[in-house]
């Protein structure tokens, strides 16, 4: 079976300004990497569609969507808060990246591949269903989750997170849900400072400090998640594949290494065998260091390769 790589052009248009760690060169970085070490031609490469205003409107406010379309720049940047900020691209480049989960459901639920990676940018974690933040305009797994529910397909997904900060969005949308499970691993205190009393039956949270490495986020997976994603038995897996827990990430300090990825996409790689016949949607979320983010991906795909 095939792995899917799936991505768009304008998501290299979207740029928050010259400083801002969420850059268009983080998608070269991981492309040129790719091809670097001859990996590229092993993946099936597709183009993201932009996701419709249904297939938003399944996990965001219209209000919201008409907000975000409003402040739109002509030219320019322009912020939604002190994070994230959009240029007259970005709503469109926004548009291909949740289309990106969509065309990967429909690649891994048709047979065509076994699974598939969304290279694309914005993020999309942190939107929560009325609120843009954290880099993020939509919630791109979030979007994917939904419309692979509405297939009628599958009934029951989960979505795994080990970003180094929390998909508070993803929570926030899902919260409570019976049909998504949602397992995240992240620093912690640290951005977007979850609130850790919060409970929900279908929220599994595994906090880790600062400074820890491997070891510790290899427990957490193993303590935390696995049980909980056992009991669920997802028929869909959904990875926000977050590589800024990456030790060269100056945006954080868990010390993590491609190596940790590795393990972490194999455990889940042999989750999805077991509950999901092998269906895995990875999408791309943080990640700055260019080169330990290349390195990362390139780890994670050798694995969803296999």
């Amino acid at each position: 079976m095939h792995t899917a790589y799936i991505s768009h052009s304008l998501c290299r248009e979207h740029d928050a300004g010259p400083w801002h760690p969420e850059a268009p060169a983080r998608l070269a970085a991981i492309e040129d990497h790719l091809i670097a070490t001859g990996l590229d031609p092993l993946l099936r490469h597709y183009e993201a569609p932009q996701a419709t205003r249904e297939q938003l409107l399944r996990v965001h406010d219209a209000a919201y969507l008409d907000a975000l379309d409003l402040r739109s720049p002509e030219h320019g940047v322009i912020h939604v808060d002190p994070d994230t900020a959009m240029n007259p691209l970005t709503l469109e480049a926004a548009r291909h990246a949740a289309g990106a989960a969509v065309r990967a459901v429909d690649l891994v639920l048709a047979g065509e591949v076994q699974n598939a990676f969304c290279g694309v940018r914005p993020p999309g974690h942190h939107a929560e269903r009325r609120r843009a933040m954290g880099f993020c305009f939509y919630n791109n797994v979030a979007v994917g989750a939904a419309h692979a529910l509405a297939s009628g397909q599958v009934q029951r997904v989960a979505i795994v997170d080990f970003d180094v900060h929390h998909g508070n969005g993803t929570e926030e949308i899902f919260h409570h849900s019976e049909q998504v499970l949602f397992c995240s691993s992240f620093q912690h205190p640290f951005y977007p400072y979850t609130d850790l009393n919060f409970r929900a039956p279908n929220v599994v949270h595994a906090p880790i400090p600062a400074g820890l490495g491997g070891e510790a986020f290899r427990v957490a997976v193993d303590e935390a998640w696995l049980p909980a994603l056992a009991r669920f038995a997802p028929q869909m897996l959904f990875i926000s594949a977050g590589f800024d827990g990456h030790r060269d990430d100056e945006m954080s300090q868990l010390c993590l290494t491609e190596d940790d990825y590795a393990w972490a996409t194999r455990v889940l790689h042999a989750l999805a065998a077991e509950h999901a016949d092998g269906r895995i949607v990875s999408v791309l979320e943080g990640g700055y260091d260019l080169p330990a983010l290349a390195r990362s991906v390139r780890a994670h795909l050798d694995v969803l390769l296999s």
